[in-house]
């Protein structure tokens, strides 16, 4: 089964050479999604709480666009230039999943693109 893109003609514009989400078999996999408003591509205020309700607003419309949601979502990462930043973003990601728990990861990197402060990826099980 090979992978294809899916279209998701609502997800923030890409920054490079790959697709917003990918089906492959009964999987959707998400990019990686930072805090960029769509409208005006700039990061959204608000420090890394900000960027995390762009971020996870940003993830709900690509779901939305293959046809899923949160509650199909089985595993994220989450990406923080800074673990300070853990509690703040974790109240926010909390919020999004509505009591919905998938697996996750969360790492601290040296840098995110864009100069966001939060990245997170999801991998969504939607059978076909």
């Amino acid at each position: 089964m090979p992978a294809e893109p899916v279209p998701t003609p609502n997800a923030p514009p890409v920054a490079g050479p790959y697709s917003p989400a990918v089906r492959a078999g009964d999987w959707l996999v998400l990019a990686g999604q930072v805090g960029l408003d769509p409208a005006s591509g700039a990061l959204a205020p608000g420090g890394a709480e900000g960027e995390a309700r762009q971020v996870m607003a940003n993830i709900a419309t690509v779901l939305n666009d293959c046809g899923a949601s949160f509650a199909d979502v089985a595993k994220t990462t989450v990406f923080l230039v800074d673990m300070n930043d853990f509690a703040a973003v974790n109240e926010v990601y909390a919020e999004a999943m509505r009591g919905h728990r998938p697996a996750r990861s969360t790492v601290q990197v040296a840098a995110l693109p864009a100069g966001a402060r939060v990245e997170v990826e999801v991998w969504a099980h939607r059978p076909e």
